[in-house]
């Protein structure tokens, strides 16, 4: 069932916002890259401990939510309802929606940075440098980012589902802060304002997604096929991609999303299980085993740690960036959430985002980043250098070729990451359309037209960042200027949220009596 009537003036408006910003980025792009990356120092250097206070709070307020008497509040409009999808297919969706592949991308390398520049003060090329090369990504991808990719889920859920507010937006969220008058119009103009922002840190996150992911699968496959890795074969990847998911967005959830989430499934298991068994398995598991027990003794330090004294920059560069992309994508991925989520609880949706969404995340980075250190550690392949010389995007292709059977596992390596990026890009453009339709009640999507049409709206941004002079800091700063606003919209939408459960009298039975 879809929602016919289209939201006129928020169209166009997220529209001129795509022009907005790529045409300066297209037309002065030396200039754009300078000026973006500069907002992003002078925000990290000046706001970056708040994005780690509000990850830490985001996951001391949810656990709270959960074990209170409103974890038992079901998002259902009747008391009876059952969940629409199953536990599978609802976490499948959940971690393909919130991952993208940007996950294969930093599972792969991101350990090669922490063993050249340590962090917490270690010493470069100790043991202890080497071990917490491999911890510190479970600690970026793990509970704390799920936390803030949750937040959003549950605010907008509940009045979407309990209260029975006839839109799918931010602003939803923020439904403590409307007027009976003001509710039934998406908020008003608070609304549009909310939706605004989540417009621009969407389109920001979306380009920092695909401007990882299009090097790395170009790169990849390069190597398949035998052929240059040059600008035009990224494009081609890009043009290649937007038509799967727009396909995908015009099947719509169950015929195209859900089925790609499953396709997603088996072949991301398939990889993974390769990979453990053709791999260093032992050293995988072990070293697996103990960044754990390091995250698990050191986790408050770990998201308070500034750094203060020597401002090594590694705090600004690695753990604030991390946050301000979750902080970017956390309300799209709450947006798909909450469609997905009917006839859940809440502590359900708290415990599955947060519980199943860290485990799937680590999976990868042990796996993964275990086999590729061990690589490094043990002078197979220097890929250190490789990152240095050629470059992230080649550095991760040449670690996956190393394997047994290594074309068959860089095919199925490519495969995986387009599957990840394209399940991404599909819930994106689902949110954009729901933002965009006038009104979106329980059990209805967005037009197919108006999904397939942001489907390819959203490849705009990532193509003109590409373009731009300064590669990858430039892309990845992006993330950090949009998502700063969202920091004061997420402590609204909690604030909301919480009044809300209290104005209706705190507990399930009473809810739907």
């Amino acid at each position: 069932m879809s929602g016919s009537q289209i939201d006129r003036p928020m169209f166009i408006t997220t529209l001129m916002v795509i022009i907005g910003i790529t045409f300066p980025i297209v037309v002065f792009n030396e200039s754009s890259g300078s000026f973006i990356t500069s907002l992003y120092d002078s925000i990290t250097s000046h706001f970056g401990w708040i994005y780690q206070w509000y990850a830490l709070l985001a996951l001391v307020f949810l656990l709270w939510l959960a074990f209170s008497k409103y974890g038992s509040v079901k998002l259902a409009y009747r008391q009876d309802e059952t969940p629409e999808y199953s536990t599978l297919a609802w976490i499948t969706m959940i971690f393909c929606a919130g991952v993208g592949a940007g996950l294969l991308y930093w599972a792969v390398i991101e350990w090669s940075y922490y063993l050249k520049t340590p962090p917490l003060g270690i010493a470069q090329g100790s043991n202890a440098a080497k071990e917490w090369a491999t911890t510190y990504p479970l600690f970026h991808w793990g509970i704390s980012a799920w936390a803030i990719y949750c937040l959003p889920a549950v605010a907008i859920a509940y009045p979407f589902y309990v209260r029975k507010i006839p839109f799918l937006r931010l602003s939803t969220g923020c439904g403590h802060f409307y007027s009976s008058a003001e509710a039934n119009n998406a908020g008003g103009r608070k609304g549009r304002i909310v939706d605004f922002l989540y417009m621009l840190s969407l389109i920001g996150g979306a380009g920092t997604s695909l401007g990882l992911s299009t090097p790395m699968i170009a790169a990849s496959i390069a190597e398949i096929l035998g052929v240059s890795h040059d600008l035009v074969l990224e494009i081609a990847v890009v043009l290649f991609c937007i038509v799967i998911f727009g396909s995908s967005a015009f099947l719509g959830l169950d015929k195209g999303f859900k089925r790609l989430s499953e396709l997603n499934l088996i072949a991301t298991f398939s990889l993974l299980l390769f990979v453990l068994v053709a791999g260093p398995s032992l050293y995988i598991l072990k070293s697996g085993t103990n960044s754990i027990g390091l995250i698990i003794q050191h986790f408050f330090e770990m998201s308070l740690w500034t750094d203060p004294v020597s401002n090594s920059g590694f705090v600004e560069s690695w753990t604030v960036f991390y946050w301000a992309w979750w902080v970017a994508y956390g309300p799209f991925v709450g947006l798909f959430v909450t469609r997905i989520s009917k006839g859940r609880t809440i502590k359900q949706l708290i415990l599955g985002m947060l519980c199943f969404g860290s485990l799937g995340a680590w999976l990868f980075f042990i796996v993964f980043g275990n086999y590729a250190i061990d690589l490094q550690l043990s002078n197979t392949l220097n890929i250190n250098a490789l990152i240095a010389t050629s470059g992230e995007a080649t550095a991760i292709s040449k670690i996956i070729l190393a394997l047994p059977l290594g074309q068959f596992a860089l095919l199925l390596f490519a495969i995986v990451s387009v599957v990840f990026l394209v399940t991404t890009y599909d819930s994106a453009s689902y949110t954009l359309a729901s933002v965009t339709t006038a009104k979106l009640k329980e059990g209805q999507n967005p037009n197919r037209w108006n999904r397939l049409f942001w489907a390819c709206a959203l490849g705009i941004v990532p193509v003109a960042l590409m373009y731009i002079d300064g590669g990858l800091k430039v892309i990845l700063s992006t993330t950090i200027v949009v998502s700063l606003p969202l920091l004061v919209v997420s402590a609204f939408l909690a604030y909301s949220l919480v009044k809300m459960l209290q104005a209706d009298h705190l507990s399930s039975e009473e809810l739907y009596k």
